[in-house]
């Protein structure tokens, strides 16, 4: 073996450095400071460090300080033994996470959002927004454009802090600013005294002790519910597939509502939050979830303190295990209302949608089988098992068994939700609402939400129900219903539309992120380029991961077909 060079002194070359450095006293990489690190000690609490808990976390800092600053990331990220970039880019993904880089200025103390989807627009949205901009001081109040606030039927509406300001006018905001009204306002709703009083869980405790989960979910097949979140897939064959694989299970509840024209699950939350609740509570005995999980969308602040007081009385009253039910809270995507998107954020990272297979039903949250069901499909769940199917399949017209739950708004008297049978066309709806508002005469209608498109007044006899639109191009959807008038355009209401996709694509997929963009610099040209919007729609059609790029070229195909003198 060959001697050790050397240096004179004797020391071995290359091994001992020469000591002129000062030494390390930190970690490589952006430091945090003491205070930092005792603000998210203090947020945190008791919390378990858990990485599928970084959102709620980040709830935590943002609805404290308003922002979360690179301080709070640093902190935060040796809290929960994860890495910085992890925690910035998941809480970049979401709009209501106000990151504050170390050499900006974090935004002011009151933010007001002003919904620009179809409804609010069309009741004049952006001259309330420019209003409120020229009229306000920006240095002490934000004004931003955000997404549909599921309250198409008081439009225009604005949220100042946490509290939502329906038939929003300038001066509606002056006030709620000069009372220091920026918190969420709780209606009045069935509590869990009254719920019970009038025989609630007693079905959930009867099928607990004696039941036969395979009779309920015949019961629930015979009645013909479907799921009431958009896709229609028959809700009792969900069971059984999920009771195929070995547990644990779980059971997520999508409560992301956010496909502009939809307000039924918010409708029935402020209402009867308990029908829905032992709802979830049936079908998860039936696939003996472990954990059952609700995705609640951050736009509906009054439903989460409902369910968060509802759900402790439920822990009180012994009926759940404390920790049974974990609510979750959105932060702004709405992208997480499709399945699997909302499992990867309630596994707390970004909601961008899986490849499938495999399915939810086997692979869902923490790689676990999981039952996703809709709000209302779990609503309906919870009557089915206290009343019989023939709640629901008794009930027929124009062929059609069942009942919708329509979220109406846009030129009608009186919009709402309105429970009407499957089988109603746009008329029984329109009539239902009250007819069109005073001066307004019946142009055009989306039957779906903007995914599925416009139809012209003139296609009035189609039951609006499952299936019997996709003959059409368009379908049912989450049934939000927005009627137009003569006094809009077509042209419009889809850029609108494909406006809301660019916005919301997550942008894992190029066709839908690409396309979404050109789709709207296309659409604003006087005459559209009709041969080149087909490619682009087939392409999106052909080539998106999941459906929100799949279905985006609807407004397009749809307002060439019916409104070709539009464009």
């Amino acid at each position: 073996m060959a001697p050790l060079d050397t240096k004179p002194s004797g020391t071995p070359k290359g091994v001992w450095k020469s000591g002129k450095g000062k030494g390390r006293h930190t970690p490589k990489g952006r430091q945090f400071t003491d205070e930092a690190q005792a603000e998210i000690a203090r947020l945190l609490g008791d919390h378990p460090r858990r990485r599928d808990l970084l959102i709620e976390f980040l709830h935590l800092i943002q609805d404290e300080h308003g922002h979360i600053s690179a301080d709070h990331i640093a902190a935060l990220a040796v809290e929960m033994r994860i890495g910085q970039a992890e925690i910035y880019e998941t809480a970049t993904f979401y709009a209501h996470f106000d990151v504050v880089k170390e050499d900006e200025t974090p935004p002011p103390a009151l933010t007001i959002r002003v919904c620009d989807s179809l409804s609010c627009e069309m009741a004049g949205a952006q001259q309330l927004q420019k209003a409120l901009e020229d009229g306000l001081d920006a240095s002490q109040v934000r004004v931003l454009r955000a997404p549909c606030m599921g309250r198409c039927d008081t439009a225009p509406v604005l949220e100042i802090g946490h509290n939502h300001i329906d038939h929003a006018t300038p001066e509606k905001v002056q006030a709620a600013i000069a009372a220091d009204d920026t918190h969420a306002h709780l209606p009045d709703y069935e509590t869990f005294a009254a719920f019970s009083a009038n025989g609630g869980y007693a079905k959930l405790k009867e099928l607990r002790e004696s039941g036969d989960w395979e009779k309920v979910q015949e019961d629930v097949l015979s009645s013909g519910l479907r799921g009431l979140g958009g896709a229609g897939f028959p809700s009792g064959k969900k069971w059984g597939f999920v009771r195929m694989n070995e547990g644990p299970r779980y059971l997520a509840v999508n409560g992301d509502e956010g496909e502009p024209g939809t307000f039924k699950d918010r409708y029935y939350l402020e209402r009867t939050p308990h029908v829905f609740l032992e709802g979830m509570l049936i079908a998860a005995w039936a696939v003996e979830a472990e954990t059952c999980f609700i995705y609640m969308r951050d736009e509906y602040p009054a439903v989460l303190e409902i369910l968060r007081r509802e759900i402790a009385a439920l822990e009180d009253a012994g009926i759940v295990e404390p920790g049974y039910i974990d609510l979750r809270r959105g932060a702004g995507a709405y992208i997480c209302g499709e399945e699997s998107a909302m499992i990867e954020s309630i596994e707390g990272k970004k909601g961008l949608p899986r490849h499938r297979p495999p399915f939810v039903a086997q692979v869902g949250v923490f790689n676990r089988p999981t039952l996703v069901h809709n709000v209302e499909t779990l609503y309906w769940v919870s009557k089915i098992c206290r009343e019989g199917p023939e709640c629901l399949n008794s009930t027929e017209k124009n062929g059609r068994k069942g009942l919708r739950s329509y979220s109406v708004s846009g030129r009608v008297a009186k919009p709402g939700v309105y429970l009407l049978p499957a089988g109603s066309t746009i008329l029984d709806v329109i009539d239902a609402a009250g007819g069109m508002a005073e001066g307004q005469t019946f142009k055009a209608y989306q039957p779906g939400g903007p995914s599925s498109g416009l139809l012209p007044a003139s296609m009035d006899d189609i039951p609006l129900d499952f299936d019997t639109l996709q003959p059409h191009g368009t379908f049912i959807g989450s049934a939000a219903v927005v009627v137009l008038s003569d006094q809009d355009t077509a042209r419009d209401a889809a850029l609108n539309m494909l406006r809301f996709f660019e916005d919301e694509s997550c942008g894992q997929c190029t066709p839908c992120r690409a396309g979404c963009e050109k789709a709207v610099k296309l659409m604003q040209a006087d005459k559209w380029d009709q041969d080149l919007l087909e490619d682009l729609c087939q392409v999106m059609g052909d080539a998106s991961i999941c459906g929100l790029g799949q279905a985006a070229p609807n407004p397009i195909r749809l307002v060439m077909k019916h409104f070709a003198d539009e464009i």
